[in-house]
């Protein structure tokens, strides 16, 4: 992260009052330390707010800010993450098929999806704040109704809206940086947000595991409600970082129109294609392993959960390796090569080869490629959709859980195993296109 000496006003890496530059620390210099300057340096796009006001004045806030929205965004991860150990035991206890209970995943997504095409205008009408606000509350109340549920259809219904309460924070964890940093600056600090936000996948699973194992599937749902309160009550620290001034006014239609020209920006939309069928790579992964790992190979709750999040450290670990890459963009080409030979293998193993050691090998390559393509194509496409930042967001976010809520039925169709193979290959493959498209572009961030 850059040094946060410079005025807010001044672009990064522009002579400050003394006529000297901002040096670099390394781009994996932790949180705390780039929270022992007053506030890092905003880019001349970024618009005076109280939280540039608040990076400017207290040099903890950063810290703060970091960890705060790690917070939110680990939500948006809980929402399926946490419960996926349990969709064995929810079949037995309500007595439905494999397809059915995996279509909770499927309305989380389709809730998160929802939530973003919605929020992201009304967010950049109303600020962030108050989206945060109200998203965090829906979700409560959905996830405290879901222990209730009399039939799995009515435990979908509510996953329904505990995606859209989840999708408020998970939008704005990407849209609040974007406010006020662009370029590089942008791309660390969403990098460092995506390597601490590792342990979100990587503890969902186990936490998901062990309270199914000790209090059964209600608990993991109770426990979810816990940890969003506390994320509740911690929002009154969090600054506005769009003022009024910079907000959108006007009719409704002119976020439909803004809709439109993210749509028409090809630049833009490569990068979201490439992102939303990586990602759906990473929900259809979630949607299987659970049915693989405890129904094909007998392992508990517990120990599915152990292995998943073992397995989540290698997204963070590709997160933050892509920025050693210069140009940045460069980790996307080089994560969906990683991506086609992880998936490659997976699907030999899983048609022919019966042993859980070469499942989890392959599946480590396959996502340690998934976190070089996160990190890289977040940034492309937030910096090319920057001036319509929440709106940006919203169609970011929604691309992977569309495809994720295709998909997710799917690897659960007849033979589980084949299912899974065609359905990697089928994505791999979709995403190569895309990378290829995303390597033909002049990179937008030079450095």
């Amino acid at each position: 992260m850059e040094s946060q000496n410079t005025p807010i006003t001044s672009p990064p890496n522009s002579p400050d009052s003394s006529g000297t530059h901002n040096s670099h620390t390394s781009p994996g210099s932790s949180a705390t330390q780039n929270s022992h300057s007053a506030s890092e340096s905003v880019d001349q796009y970024a618009h005076k707010s109280a939280m540039t006001e608040a990076l400017a004045s207290d040099k903890h806030y950063y810290l703060f800010l970091v960890t705060y929205l790690v917070l939110i965004s680990a939500l948006g991860s809980f929402v399926n993450d946490m419960y996926t150990p349990s969709l064995p035991a929810m079949c037995r206890f309500f007595g439905c098929q494999v397809p059915l209970a995996q279509m909770g995943l499927t309305m989380g997504m389709v809730g998160l999806a929802t939530g973003q095409l919605i929020l992201g205008p009304v967010s950049d009408r109303y600020g962030r704040k108050l989206v945060l606000f109200w998203s965090l509350l829906l979700f409560i109340i959905a996830a405290i109704v879901s222990v209730f549920s009399p039939t799995i259809h009515f435990f979908n219904t509510c996953r329904f809206f505990q995606g859209v309460g989840a999708s408020g924070g998970y939008f704005l964890a990407r849209t609040i940086p974007a406010d006020i940093y662009s370029g590089r600056n942008l791309a660390k600090l969403m990098a460092l947000i995506g390597g601490i936000n590792g342990i979100a996948p990587a503890s969902a699973p186990v936490i998901g595991g062990v309270t199914a194992d000790h209090f059964g599937w209600k608990g993991v749902f109770v426990l979810l409600t816990i940890f969003a309160i506390s994320i509740l009550l911690l929002s009154g620290h969090m600054k506005e970082s769009l003022p009024p001034s910079a907000r959108v006014t006007g009719k409704w239609s002119k976020s439909l129109e803004g809709y439109l020209r993210l749509l028409s920006n090809r630049r833009f939309m490569t990068h979201v294609a490439f992102k939303g069928l990586a990602l759906g790579m990473l929900f259809a992964y979630i949607s299987a392993t659970p049915f693989i790992l405890q129904t094909n190979y007998g392992l508990s709750q517990t120990t599915y959960g152990l292995i998943i999040g073992f397995n989540a450290l290698f997204v963070a670990a590709g997160s933050m390796v892509a920025l050693k890459f210069h140009p940045l963009k460069k980790a996307a080409s080089i994560g969906c090569i990683i991506l086609m030979t992880g998936v490659a293998a997976e699907a030999i193993i899983l048609y022919s080869v019966s042993s859980l050691l070469l499942f989890e090998v392959s599946a480590i390559v396959i996502l340690f490629g998934l976190g070089l393509i996160f990190s890289t194509t977040n940034t492309l496409a937030m910096n090319e959709g920057r001036k319509q930042a929440g709106e940006a967001s919203s169609v970011l976010g929604i691309s992977g859980y569309i495809v994720g809520a295709v998909v997710s039925p799917l690897v659960g169709l007849g033979n589980i195993l084949h299912s899974t193979a065609n359905v990697f290959i089928m994505l791999a493959l979709l995403t190569a296109i895309f990378a290829y498209m995303s390597s033909r572009i002049a990179p937008d961030l030079q450095n």
